[in-house]
């Protein structure tokens, strides 16, 4: 096979078997392969690619900078041979397609298509909405609404306060009536005084109601021209549901038994929700979907990304990372369903042959040292975790804290309750002293400051944390660099905060110091561990209330 998206590797591919399992897209180390065909398609970006896309790379390239996750996937043709296939995530040049890429599952751009034609009515409805909304008989009675209203409640306001002053009359000639008239005389003037208040107050309604009939008649030919508008805009959003379920009908995939499954129904059947939007459109589910329709066997699959990092996520230009679950998750599964695939590697315990140690104890505490890979508390797959681990020396035990998996460090433990209660306080009140040794995969210029990036979920990249000033919770560190050598910077970390991810996104963000923890797999590049230690830790003893201070050296150097 040769032509179209299948691509001959330039150099001679490594002797040696083929993998016998296929890439576990979620989590995964590039095979040699791989690498090979992404630095394949990185050189065809860099210099034979003429796109109209700005990636951010060329700063004199002009258009909205949008970076872009790319796909490579090793098949093997029914000839025996061997090559790749490429594909992007998204829309590339208007969604005009390169022919080195692999096609879309489903083509929305296709003229004449179901896609094109619904998004012109859609748009001649736009344009209707626009119309009404912006009609100037539409607009007058708007204005002339906001007037009458206006000047009706000046005016009934200034009979109001008139009422109140007349009202002050009545009672001071009332008083006066009470000391110096007769009884029937006193009689006379309170009837008086009756008919004045009810004249005013009648007064008062008759005025109120004139201004709520002219009030009320320019609310009903507005309510009349807003119907129309209603009307348009209710057939518009019936339209686009309708639109967006048909399209998810019409992204169809299939599986390696051939086997073919809407968009809608791969979600509705794992998840019991409607896909989110984009669903279909990144890279991994395109080259599944190519490689099945044209004979072709999966062998290893990798994703990269090309360009500016999103200003939400962490992403470095060029750096391998897994596929999303929230968006490729119930799709992949489906579609892998007949291939041999590599096992989760969460499912995995990472503490098999790795102990805890103790680093203090007494009635109420335990200082314990966590190695790197091990969880704090069970996970989804994995119970093995520090958490059971204490527990089974004793039961009422409570972590106080928590480290990531990936960390490797100092975590505090309260034996019962009422220890626990007096040190978790101390940790919402930011009483606790931490300090964590880094380093960093470069060389940080600064020597100390403070990074302030708020800290939300990626809802659709779990557990994978992102910075969002809209709904993210503060997050805040203070650091100071210690030394710099090999190309690599040892710093201090110390959180004012503790987020999830926290120091890790705080280092690789563009906005944060821009240079990832070494061997951070999720926010950088994998490596023998994620270079990040818990080692020294202050707060106040909940008996005692003796203030204790640990520390527990890495095992890397500094």
């Amino acid at each position: 096979m040769s032509g179209g998206a299948f691509h001959q590797f330039n150099e001679n591919i490594p002797e040696g078997p083929l993998p016998e399992k296929f890439t576990y897209p979620f989590c995964y180390e590039a095979h040699p392969l791989a690498r090979m065909a992404a630095s394949q398609v990185r050189d065809f970006l860099n210099s034979s690619y003429d796109n109209e896309h700005n990636f951010g790379i060329d700063p004199e390239h002009e258009g909205m900078v949008i970076g872009k996750m790319f796909g490579v996937l090793v098949v093997k043709t029914p000839e025996n041979q061997t090559g790749f296939l490429a594909a992007y995530s998204g829309k590339l040049a208007q969604g005009r397609q390169h022919p080195y890429f692999v096609p879309p599952v489903y083509d929305v751009f296709q003229e004449d298509g179901m896609y094109l034609n619904e998004l012109k009515n859609l748009v001649a409805l736009n344009e209707d909405v626009d119309s009404l909304e912006e009609d100037g008989t539409f607009l007058a009675l708007r204005k002339s609404f906001a007037e009458t209203q206006k000047l009706a409640d000046a005016e009934i306001s200034e009979w109001k306060r008139k009422l109140r002053m007349w009202k002050k009359e009545r009672d001071q000639r009332r008083n006066e009536g009470r000391q110096s008239l007769k009884e029937e005389e006193f009689a006379g003037l309170q009837d008086v005084l009756r008919n004045e208040s009810l004249k005013q107050k009648f007064d008062l309604r008759i005025l109120s109601a004139s201004w709520q009939e002219k009030i009320s008649d320019i609310e009903k030919k507005i309510s009349q021209h807003q119907q129309k508008i209603d009307q348009l805009k209710d057939e518009r959003k019936n339209r686009s549901a309708s639109l967006q379920v048909r399209l998810f009908e019409n992204y169809r995939f299939l599986n390696a038994r051939k086997e073919w499954k809407s968009l809608l129904s791969i979600f509705t059947e794992q998840s019991g929700l409607t896909p989110p939007a984009g669903a279909g459109e990144c890279a991994a589910p395109k080259l599944l979907q190519y490689a099945y329709l044209h004979n072709l066997q999966p062998i290893a699959m990798a994703e990269f990304w090309w360009g500016q990092s999103p200003k939400s996520e962490v992403r470095k230009h060029g750096e391998f990372y897994p596929a999303c679950r929230g968006k490729c998750g119930p799709i992949l599964t489906f579609m892998m369903e007949g291939l041999q695939v590599d096992d989760n590697p969460l499912e995995t315990n990472p503490a098999n042959g790795k102990e805890i140690s103790i680093v203090f104890e007494d009635d109420d505490i335990l200082v314990i040292s966590k190695p790197a890979e091990f969880l704090s508390v069970p996970g989804k797959f994995v119970t093995d975790s520090v958490q059971t681990r204490i527990q089974r020396l004793y039961p009422r035990a409570t972590l106080v804290h928590r480290l990531d998996q990936s960390t490797s460090g100092i975590i505090l433990v309260g034996k019962h309750y009422d220890a626990y209660v007096y040190l978790q306080k101390q940790f919402v009140k930011r009483t606790v002293a931490k300090r964590y040794l880094a380093v960093l995969d470069g060389i940080l210029e600064e020597d100390e400051g403070i990074i302030d990036l708020p800290l939300r979920v990626d809802l659709d990249n779990r557990p994978q944390q992102m910075v969002c000033y809209e709904h993210g919770k503060p997050a805040q560190t203070r650091y100071k660099v210690q030394k710099r050598v090999n190309g690599r910077t040892y710093i201090h970390f110390y959180p004012v905060t503790g987020r999830t991810h926290q120091l890790r996104v705080h280092a690789a963000h563009s906005s944060g110091l821009n240079i990832p923890i070494a061997g951070d797999d999720l926010y950088g590049t994998k490596d023998t561990r994620l270079f990040l230690h818990a080692e020294y830790l202050e707060f106040t003893h909940p008996t005692t209330r003796e203030r204790l201070s640990f520390t527990v050296p890495a095992d890397f150097d500094i």
